[in-house]
């Protein structure tokens, strides 16, 4: 597989994963990231989806390297 590709994609999925954990997590702690206006509420939730998806591109590329330090 073109090594371009698979960080490419291991990217994506693990912004997207890691996004959606974080919509979740507000979700259960009541955070409404699409409350109407931009109080507290929905800039929090946009934080912790931001910041998940942060983490999961971390961890993906974490996992990558792990996988190329195996190879060698």
């Amino acid at each position: 597989m073109n090594p371009l590709l698979l960080e490419g994609l291991s990217d994506a999925i693990g912004f997207l994963g890691g996004a959606l954990l974080g919509f979740w997590i507000g979700r259960l702690l009541g955070i409404d990231i699409f409350a109407p206006g931009y109080g507290n509420a929905a800039i929090a939730g946009i934080l912790l989806v931001g910041v998940g998806g942060g983490a999961g591109v971390q961890l993906a590329r974490r996992w990558r390297r792990s996988r190329n330090d195996k190879k060698d």
